[in-house]
């Protein structure tokens, strides 16, 4: 096992974990842009109200993109799986 093939795999494996998080994370930014533009215009400044909007928004994500997501991560623990007579040796 070389160095080159263990550093792809980790590749793989980050982009893999970047690409399943990847419409939670951009719903979240989204909402807490609008949240701080809602509160720089009217100027209420409460520390909270910027992560309740945030949570509802991450689980409907979760409810919507978890059969994909899940998809994905099965794709890609099966091809480490069904290659892992390649990894050793």
């Amino acid at each position: 096992m070389s160095s080159e093939f263990i550093i792809r795999l980790a590749g793989e494996a980050v982009y893999t974990t970047l690409k399943a998080s990847a419409p939670m994370m951009v719903l979240a930014l989204a909402v807490g842009l609008l949240v701080s533009i809602f509160q720089a215009t009217t100027q209420i400044q409460e520390q909270t109200l910027a992560f309740v909007p945030k949570i509802i928004v991450v689980l409907l994500a979760v409810l919507i993109f978890g059969p994909w997501i899940l998809n994905t991560l099965v794709d890609f623990t099966y091809n480490l799986l069904g290659n892992l007579y390649n990894y050793i040796g």
